[in-house]
């Protein structure tokens, strides 16, 4: 009984202490969550009566829902460089993914060829001033755990671009237990590769070290940057496993139906003819309870803000780094992961800040991963680093108080497929289709209005124009461009 009321005492203390923390005006702590090709509509609190996502529904509740929020690029790479610089990919050089091809044909790369591979030697520019590095001198401890996808070389890495603390793979995607991208070890502690939990379900491991982080460092300014690879597709040679996503018994039990229709088909599959793959439920299965997997993690490390105290001097961010893939539902957007329509770029997104943003709000606003930056920048009282161009803007006013977005036009480049919005008009030409879409009135861009529009198609095709002008004449950044 003497040590449950210790154990009482203590918690109090320990809230009474944030609380009072909060009000003498302490910097307020980050809490960025990323989650990996999940669907638009992949959450209750975006439509889904299927997928079970309790925590990031409370997490809606409690902020804002932004149902217009763009990534940069239709994939991972490109994705998180800008979200984590606030440039545009074609500034700041990572516009392309860093990763190898020959494994999609049934390659496994021996140790000494992997090595001299691109997924190996590539990374973002390292005169590029990531996020965490901003934030050193306003004194914040800053942890990534889960997927980094910028590079694996020393240089590259997340401790020499500002992080102080890192678990997790360094490359594009792994298989969920083994922790290998195609056969090769992937995971990293720090600057050192770990086979330690091989095994171990990854999002189990990335929700571990993030309890980790909190328990050590709650009591100053934190950034707490949490990749999450769930719901992207295992990266292994087997199609039986890479066909879809990875979840364990526990989660895919609270799906019956899928789990009592989930099966394996022969089928070709691109480099070996009829592999056996999951078939639709079976891929659904393994990608909603993932996701659900995912979303209990979340609620832990929410749950753990609570009980230090913390939750109303931290800003916790959710979103997608791109559309969804294989498994997820991204209506009622067109398209999908890798692609230049909606359900390639525009992606579900939460805020909650609450000594500013009122809970259950709603916003529409024209809103993009590139205000992330420029706005925790500003919240915690930094200034931009000096003679770097930054192509976001603070959003908190439109959180806050709805003033309108100062995002007037956006734009997307992946080779060839391109894109523009500017207003509430998209133009899109790749190789997956093309058109010119009121998105005021048709979301899932389903009709082509550049025959009876013909003056706002080129006025959207002369501002992408101007844009792509703008960044061919920025100071040219590895690792694609050639200087």
């Amino acid at each position: 009984m003497i040590d449950m009321r210790w154990s009482i005492v203590a918690t109090a203390l320990i809230v009474l202490i944030g609380n009072c923390c909060s009000a003498l005006g302490a910097p307020p702590n980050i809490v960025l969550i990323v989650s990996d090709d999940q669907g638009y509509g992949d959450l209750g609190c975006f439509g889904s009566d299927e997928v079970l996502t309790p925590h990031l529904d409370r997490l809606a509740r409690e902020g804002i829902r932004l149902t217009t929020f763009y990534v940069t690029w239709p994939a991972c790479t490109p994705s998180r460089g800008s979200l984590l610089t606030g440039r545009y990919p074609q500034r700041n050089g990572t516009y392309d993914m860093i990763r190898n091809e020959a494994p999609d044909y049934g390659h496994r790369y021996t140790p000494e060829e992997y090595a001299a591979t691109f997924e190996r030697i590539g990374g973002m520019d390292t005169r590029e001033i990531l996020l965490p590095q901003m934030l050193k001198e306003a004194g914040y401890v800053c942890g990534i755990f889960g997927k980094w996808d910028l590079g694996s070389l020393k240089r590259f890495l997340p401790a020499a671009r500002g992080f102080d603390d890192f678990y997790g793979f360094v490359n594009t995607g792994i298989d969920y237990f083994t922790h290998e991208r195609y056969g090769v070890p992937s995971m990293y502690r720090d600057e050192r590769p770990t086979a330690e939990d091989k095994g171990t379900y990854c999002t189990d491991l990335f929700r571990r070290e993030a309890v980790r982080f909190l328990h050590a460092h709650h009591e100053r300014p934190f950034f707490l940057y949490l990749p999450f690879n769930a719901p992207h597709g295992a990266s292994n040679l087997d199609p039986k496993i890479r066909s879809g996503a990875q979840a364990t018994d526990e989660y895919k039990r609270l799906y019956p139906k899928l789990l009592r229709d989930a099966d394996y088909v022969r089928r070709d599959f691109r480099y070996e003819q009829n592999a056996l793959v999951h078939n639709p439920a079976s891929r659904r299965l393994e990608y909603v309870a993932s996701i659900t997997c995912m979303d209990a993690a979340i609620g832990e490390v929410l749950d753990l803000l609570d009980a230090y105290g913390v939750a109303d001097n931290t800003i916790v961010i959710f979103f997608s780094d791109n559309g969804g893939s294989g498994g997820s539902d991204n209506s009622p957007l067109r398209g999908r992961k890798g692609q230049m329509f909606e359900g390639g770029i525009r992606v579900p997104c939460i805020v909650r800040y609450p000594p500013r943003i009122a809970a259950g709000q709603v916003s529409d606003a024209f809103l993009t991963s590139l205000e992330l930056v420029p706005t925790l920048l500003h919240l915690c009282e930094v200034s931009p680093p000096e003679g770097i161009t930054l192509d976001g803007f603070d959003m908190l006013p439109t959180l806050v108080d709805g003033v309108p977005s100062q995002r007037e036009e956006m734009f997307w480049q992946r080779r060839g497929d391109k894109a523009a919005r500017a207003g509430h008009w998209k133009w899109v030409e790749s190789s997956r289709g093309r058109g010119l879409f009121d998105l005021s009135r048709d979301i899932g861009e389903t009709t082509d209005l550049s025959a009876s529009q013909p003056e706002k198609l080129a006025e959207l095709q002369s501002r992408f124009a101007a844009w792509r002008a703008e960044m061919d004449a920025a100071e040219p950044r590895g690792p694609f461009r050639d200087y």
